[in-house]
């Protein structure tokens, strides 16, 4: 049996037209990748500064809340002394059930 030689001519050929088919199609596709990177980079952006100003905010808003609760401690010493034992013996009694 004799084998017959491949060419090489065939197979360089073969491999151009394949790189050079490669080559078209990346160039084809990268300015769709591009835009795409563009808007997911845009998009994250703008999700970036609205968690940032939920993040503000919420710390305004605990401020706020931080300094009525102050408020009214200092205003009603009594009053909180017996809510806080109250919501302790409520904690305790929830606690050992």
């Amino acid at each position: 049996m004799t084998q017959t030689p491949i060419s090489s001519d065939f197979g360089n050929s073969t491999s151009d037209r394949l790189a050079s088919m490669a080559h078209e199609t990346i160039d084809r596709v990268t300015p769709k990748v591009n835009r795409a990177e563009h808007e997911v980079r845009g998009a994250a952006a703008k999700a970036a500064d609205g968690a940032k100003v939920l993040q503000q905010n919420a710390v305004k808003a605990t401020e706020e809340n931080l300094r009525k609760v102050r408020s009214f401690i200092e205003s009603n010493p009594l009053a909180t002394t017996v809510i806080a034992f109250a919501a302790g013996a409520l904690l305790s009694t929830l606690v050992r059930r």
